[in-house]
């Protein structure tokens, strides 16, 4: 707050509180002549008329008390400008005061479990239960509601894993994150070439594919493939290239093929490292690590 309406938020308010103290100064010293008939000589209709009695002493005392309050309440809390007040309350530190409560009681509760080996925490019923809403409020927006993953996204369920399923690679992944890339490869191949490679992918996995295609296919395949995928086309997880024999496709089915030859692709899953502490990915880690073992 600048200095401006630093000053002019104090001078409105204890303008205020003066000219409350003043109003009732001013009206406790105004007397008022009595009539005999204990009204104001006020008459309505004929026969309304309007009596005089005093105001309730408790009005008057609440109002007082108000005054008193609000002094007291500036002195201690902030509300004059920038001044902090004496107890040095702030939304903020309410706040931190507040999140460590939390935080010292989620420990308490991860205490129990948290340096168990992966195999015991996965038999941990209170483990899984918190796991299982970590995943859900970070992880389900991609791999969906029951970790069954869709266009782009793996299916965490089943025992195919790009970049290795065990649980400290699993870690490592929600930690940091990954990014596969591959490369467009029409330029290299050719059209032909493209169709060629394919259909030899398609061999691989045992779907129906050209004979004939797939022959030639295969040599292109050794030529330009293999440092990825290896060369019986199993992938490496090093690099995050999937295993081309298993008839699991991340981007649909085996009629992507020819798309990915001809335009690459790119896969993201952002680091988690800034949303989740150590011991929650430690957790989602072992809650999608026993998805698996199911």
């Amino acid at each position: 707050m600048s200095n401006f309406w630093h000053w002019t938020v104090i001078i409105v308010v204890v303008a205020h509180i003066i000219a409350y103290v003043w109003l009732l100064m001013a009206t406790a010293k105004k007397k008022m002549d009595k009539r005999a008939d204990n009204t104001t000589g006020h008459v309505w209709d004929d026969d309304i008329t309007e009596l005089d009695n005093p105001m309730p002493r408790w009005w008057l005392w609440l109002f007082v008390g108000t005054i008193i309050f609000s002094i007291a309440y500036l002195i201690l809390y902030p509300g004059m400008g920038n001044f902090e007040g004496t107890k040095e309350w702030t939304q903020k530190g309410r706040f931190e005061a507040n999140y460590q409560k939390v935080v010292d009681a989620r420990e308490e509760t991860y205490a129990a479990f948290i340096n168990k080996p992966v195999d015991e925490m996965i038999q941990d019923n209170t483990a899984m239960l918190l796991g299982q809403r970590i995943y859900a409020n970070n992880c389900a927006q991609c791999h969906a509601s029951d970790a069954k993953g869709g266009y782009g996204y793996p299916n965490l369920t089943d025992d195919n894993w790009k970049w290795g399923g065990e649980f400290d690679t699993i870690v490592q992944t929600i930690s940091n994150g990954r990014t596969g890339i591959m490369t467009p490869w029409a330029g290299p191949l050719g059209e032909e070439g493209v169709h060629q490679v394919a259909a030899y992918v398609r061999s691989l996995s045992g779907v129906d594919h050209d004979a004939k295609m797939a022959e030639a296919g295969a040599a292109k395949f050794q030529m330009f493939c293999v440092a990825c995928h290896g060369p019986e086309g199993k992938g490496n997880q090093m690099l995050g290239a999937p295993n081309l024999t298993d008839d699991i496709w991340l981007y649909g089915s085996h009629e992507i093929i020819e798309t990915a030859l001809y335009d690459g692709l790119q896969g993201y899953m952002p680091p988690q490292n800034e949303v989740l502490d150590e011991h929650q990915i430690k957790l989602v880690a072992a809650y999608v690590y026993s998805l698996s073992r199911k």
